[in-house]
């Protein structure tokens, strides 16, 4: 590249975070939107949180095409690459977030008219604000290029996991009592489900910005043991 070429380069590839940032905001306003739609049980507010996820589909693939049109143009190398193809994939994890928020509110509209403990809407409250911080830790780890704060939302996703898991005994018990029937219940369960999935993207954007920093994916220890098999010619052929 010319060093105006790199200039441009380097400024579209701004320009692709910045929308990455928009995004990520996006998706965790929508999240906690969600939330609120839930626990109000608003309908009308859970409706307009499924309605506006074509904006952030519309502006996932913008970001997308951006990032091809760079790789076509330019043809990237080293870690310019890794920031194209880490951002393509951070933005396909913000996108499925956005979904789950949509999930959250159509969840919402299966629970209309269910009283919810003050237990359960803590944990509801707990398990929103928990995943919504992983995302924006994971945001911000790919700001910042930051791998030591990328490596660690695999251990911070632990109080989610705890959270979701107090979540579904606390469902249990009060299906034991009688206080919630059968449908609500499940529902509410997959709710649960939904804030837990929003914490494994964020861990999994995590992934993506150490693959960004170092060229390393999770897969690739995976791969190496594999190689070693091979190359011992332990392999075996799958069943």
């Amino acid at each position: 590249m010319t060093e105006e070429t790199r200039r441009t380069f380097h400024e579209d590839l701004d320009s692709v975070r910045d929308q990455i940032i928009q995004l990520g905001a996006s998706a965790t306003e929508a999240g906690a939107r969600a939330t609120q739609a839930l626990l109000d049980g608003n309908l009308v507010a859970a409706q307009a949180i499924i309605d506006g996820d074509d904006r952030l589909d519309a502006a996932a693939v913008e970001i997308e095409e951006n990032c091809q049109l760079l790789l076509a143009l330019q043809q990237p190398m080293a870690i310019d690459l890794r920031r194209i193809l880490a951002a393509i994939w951070i933005t396909a994890e913000l996108e499925r977030i956005g979904d789950l928020a949509c999930n959250i509110c159509k969840g919402t509209r299966r629970v209309f008219g269910t009283e919810f403990s003050p237990r359960v809407r803590g944990l509801i409250a707990e398990m929103s604000d928990e995943a919504l911080r992983l995302t924006r830790l994971g945001v911000d780890a790919y700001v910042d290029e930051d791998e030591g704060l990328a490596a660690a939302l695999d251990d911070i996703d632990d109080r989610l996991d705890t959270l979701h898991a107090d979540f579904v005994q606390v469902l249990l018990e009060h299906r034991g009592e009688g206080g919630l029937d059968l449908q609500p219940a499940v529902q509410l369960a997959l709710v649960a489900r939904y804030y837990e999935r929003i914490g494994d993207h964020a861990v999994n954007i995590g992934e993506r910005v150490r693959y960004l920093v170092t060229g390393w994916k999770q897969e690739h220890a995976g791969a190496a043991r594999e190689h070693e098999r091979l190359r011992r010619g332990l392999s075996e052929d799958p069943a």
